[in-house]
């Protein structure tokens, strides 16, 4: 049984999109912001001092679980 918060499609591709910018991060005010948003209060994203957002170590889990390695 599944035992995680589900992931709207667009916040797939946000988390996709998060994994892909690296260490520069995603800035703020970008389409996907309410996206970065909810990943954030999901644990799965961060904002640095600056406001740009980076995956947290279960973000990036999450992303080689479901989007990686879908089953």
């Amino acid at each position: 049984m599944w035992s995680e918060p589900y992931l709207e499609t667009c916040c797939r591709s946000a988390l996709h999109r998060l994994m892909l910018s690296g260490a520069a991060g995603r800035p703020p005010g970008m389409k996907d912001q309410p996206c970065l948003e909810r990943l954030e209060r999901m644990g799965l994203a961060s904002q640095d001092t600056n406001g740009r957002y980076h995956p947290t170590p279960q973000g990036a889990a999450r992303h080689e679980s479901e989007i990686l390695s879908p089953s």
